[in-house]
């Protein structure tokens, strides 16, 4: 049984993931593209090259030949790069976009089947369907939207190379925050199945909330977008991120439900005789 639901989470998690590809494709890369064209701009602005020009260049350079770091021009660049001597060219970008979308629906979806199966018969509705939708529900909020009200995702240019450590660490951090607090919320929920509905739901939404809180407040902010960046480009990129998120885990959910659809629920299968 589990098997066939690995499987069956990993089909469900491909599709989502090319589904979300698509809505990325669609929404997210004209935003990209503009951000490119506004990063461009700035790196062949006179003042731009004045301050970048010279015989020896540090960690983030436009001109050098040997430039470390971020580059744009450089014939042995590192790391970012948009020009012509790009290492991955816009259209390698835009397939690699599709494959790592299929890729991570494909390890999401094998975990999703087996939290799945975790809680299956456990918590949560009984009928199945149902229980898969609340459980990509939960995922996204935990996994997605909590991360993203207190370190939303931003373009290209926005963004120093040189705290990417610091900015995963607190990412993943928060993303941890937004497991455990969904799971705090569920466990309370099920615990408290004997007190009044509402109060129930009180308690399950407060301790969801107290810890998202008490992260969005002890976490250190991160204000890299430089002054001057188009507000309507940042928060168009931002809605375009969400939004993939959301195509995603609604895909999840609901191909996993199609799939489950019509079956028994595990707590009313018949024990062997």
């Amino acid at each position: 049984m589990i098997t066939k639901l690995f499987v069956r989470g990993m089909l469900a998690g491909l599709l989502a993931g090319l589904l979300a590809a698509v809505f990325a494709y669609a929404v997210g890369e004209p935003e990209i593209e503009r951000a490119i064209a506004l990063e461009e701009a700035a790196a062949s602005s006179p003042g731009h090259a004045a301050a970048h020009s010279g015989a020896e260049t540090g960690d983030h350079s436009h001109d050098g030949a040997a430039a470390g770091g971020h580059s744009h021009d450089g014939a042995a660049s590192g790391g970012h790069s948009h020009g012509e001597d790009a290492l991955v060219s816009r259209d390698g970008q835009r397939f690699g976009l599709f494959l790592a979308l299929a890729l991570y629906g494909l390890a999401v979806g094998g975990l999703f089947a087996l939290a799945y199966a975790a809680v299956r018969g456990r918590a949560g509705p009984r009928s199945e369907p149902a229980l898969a939708v609340t459980l990509a529900a939960a995922a996204f909020v935990a996994v997605v939207l909590v991360p993203f009200l207190k370190y939303p995702a931003n373009p290209p240019a926005v963004g120093d190379p040189g705290t990417i450590n610091e900015r995963t660490v607190l990412y993943l951090v928060a993303v941890a925050v937004g497991i455990l607090s969904v799971a705090a919320g569920a466990a309370t929920h099920r615990y408290a199945a004997g007190a009044e509905p509402r109060l129930r739901w009180l308690a399950a939404g407060a301790c969801t909330l107290l810890p998202v809180i008490a992260a969005w407040i002890l976490l250190p902010e991160i204000g890299e977008v430089p002054r001057g960046f188009p507000a309507d480009l940042l928060w168009d990129f931002r809605i375009a991120s969400l939004g993939t998120q959301a195509v995603f885990w609604l895909g999840v959910g609901t191909l996993f439900a199609l799939a489950a659809r019509g079956r028994v629920p595990a707590s009313r299968v018949p024990s062997p005789a």
